[in-house]
């Protein structure tokens, strides 16, 4: 969901984790005069359309061919288990909005999060922040939330594996969260 903590969260994890690094799928919209405009003059960015995603697909499987010349940098891990620090396991954190609803990319994840908002804290938190080009008025009912909802309505019925997050929840509880599950899944790797 937009505003959800996607990036937040992402960050805070390359900080603990080992060998870690982040795409962000907000690095791969196309330019405004290349995303549609509906018939009510909504710019569609929030669509798979507005996205270069084959691009992203490239990227993501660049880094996983190589990810120790990716430029991962390592230092500043704070919390990370002393026995991981050296290890040949690398991490890569895919954040974005769509990323369940791309089949290229559906067979890269070992993890799933879908952090979820509901609608009236999602629309404080969207008014909150400034994009470039700006919300028009009524974007956020009139085309944000409904994608949102058809998005996760699809991912609902196609995605398996997927850990549903509270975005309402503390930072703290999050990053704990997921945290503590990939450690998990990084010493099971590591046996």
């Amino acid at each position: 969901i937009t505003n959800g903590g996607k990036t937040t969260l992402a960050e805070k994890l390359k900080k603990m984790l080992p060998n870690c690094d982040i795409i962000s799928q907000d690095d791969f919209f196309k330019p405004e005069s290349e995303v549609e405009t509906d018939e009510r003059g909504f710019k569609l960015y929030d669509v798979l359309d507005a996205l270069y995603m084959d691009e992203m697909v490239k990227t993501i499987h660049n880094w996983m061919k190589n990810p120790a010349s990716s430029g991962v940098v390592t230092e500043g891990l704070q919390n990370t288990c002393d026995n991981l620090k050296n290890t040949d396991v690398h991490v890569l954190i895919v954040e974005g909005f769509l990323l369940y609803n791309y089949k290229p990319l559906n067979e890269l994840w070992d993890r799933r999060y879908f952090l979820t908002l509901p609608y009236e804290e999602c629309k404080r938190r969207r008014s909150t922040r400034v994009y470039q080009p700006a919300d028009t008025p009524g974007y956020f009912d009139g085309h944000v939330w409904p994608m949102y909802l058809k998005y996760k309505n699809e991912l609902e019925e196609n995605a398996s594996s997927v850990v549903y997050l509270d975005g309402t929840k503390s930072q703290e509880d999050l990053l704990s969260y997921v945290y503590s599950d990939i450690m998990e899944e990084l010493q099971k790797l590591k046996e």
